[in-house]
């Protein structure tokens, strides 16, 4: 196998395809996409988004100190990207225009996308910035989904669920894969191995 350097990129792959959801001065909902993301922490259970400081979910995160992340099926990908596509700057009614439904979240200030499977309501922790990106760190202060989508011991289930994932390097969306294995089982066939003699 012939290694090659690719430079310092962000090519880690996959990423998620997140939709933020937040209100804006006027409480006006407002909803854009965000790949650069995924869970920081388990006690307490925190997630970290990268944000540029120019975005109007980035001020209206600092207006109301939270957020949620909302995880858009397959079906609604199209929805999904537009958030991604239109600011929310030029335009109030994003919501309205993807055919989407905003609601309000149950722990916090910040709208959710009815229509998506599962959400998680965030508080601001903390954010940092790093250069182009200010990386903020929510703290998960509830987890809502869809019933269809758990499992039978009431737990998001991934393929019910059906997310979005996103391939940075190709700028394009795929679905979940098959399932190749139970976490931390399928290895344990390495951990009892014999050093060779």
């Amino acid at each position: 196998m012939a290694e090659i350097s690719l430079g310092p990129r962000p090519y880690a792959v996959p990423t998620p395809l997140w939709i933020i959801g937040t209100y804006d001065r006027e409480g006006n909902p407002d909803a854009m996409a965000a790949a650069w993301a995924g869970i920081a922490n388990s006690e307490p259970p925190c997630v970290v988004v990268g944000v540029r400081s120019s975005r109007k979910t980035y001020e209206n995160i600092l207006e109301n100190r939270c957020f949620t992340i909302n995880v858009p099926n397959t079906t609604l990908a199209p929805q999904a990207d537009y958030f991604g596509i239109e600011s929310g700057r030029e335009e109030k009614g994003k919501f309205e225009k993807a055919g989407l439904t905003p609601g309000r979240a149950g722990k916090i200030n910040a709208p959710y996308v009815r229509e998506f499977p599962l959400h998680l309501e965030c508080r601001l922790a903390d954010r940092m910035t790093m250069g182009s990106h200010v990386v903020i760190i929510g703290q998960i202060l509830d987890v809502v989904a869809d019933e269809s989508v758990l499992d039978e011991k009431g737990r998001p289930d991934i393929k019910k669920i059906d997310p979005v994932i996103f391939a940075p390097v190709m700028q394009a969306y795929f679905g979940v894969g098959e399932n190749i294995g139970k976490a931390f089982e399928i290895g344990k066939e390495f951990k009892d191995k014999k050093d060779p003699e």
